[in-house]
């Protein structure tokens, strides 16, 4: 079962590649001018999720998919890496498979030459964490040398 965690990862990484959540059954979109505002997600993406889950909304979707985003999130739906472009996407667990990727409208998707979108980090620990790793190999080379 995909969590609302998963799902809204999904939805960050295609929104910065320019795909639209459809809202109302199709009648409205969104898409988030800015998704990740340093280590958190924008105020503008928080909005957008709020609404998605509202059930005000009605069905919503993302552009280029069949499956609602309420779909996504039952037990019938995992969220894993596509095998083609490494995004997240959605797999169902019973039955049959989507059609197809997100990214296959995208005409210059893959491109390894680009960044990939990105979740929000906090750089505070990602820093540490590099430190941590340096530390640990300074002290695996002393020992080795002495």
């Amino acid at each position: 079962m995909a969590s609302q965690h998963q799902v809204k990862q999904y939805l960050a990484h295609w929104f910065q590649l320019g795909k639209k959540v459809l809202i109302h059954n199709g009648t409205e979109f969104r898409l988030p001018q800015f998704v990740v505002q340093g280590e958190r997600y924008s105020r503008e993406f928080e909005d957008c999720w709020k609404e998605i889950l509202s059930p005000e909304s009605g069905e919503c979707y993302l552009e280029g998919t069949e499956e609602t985003i309420q779909d996504l999130l039952s037990s019938k739906w995992e969220i894993e890496s596509c095998a083609r472009c490494s995004l997240l996407v959605p797999i169902k667990t019973v039955g049959m498979p989507p059609t197809c990727c997100p990214c296959f409208d995208l005409p210059t998707w893959p491109n390894m030459e680009t960044p990939l979108p990105r979740l929000p980090i906090s750089t505070r620990l990602y820093l540490l964490n590099i430190c941590n790793r340096l530390t640990d190999t300074t002290e695996t080379d002393n020992c080795e040398s002495g």
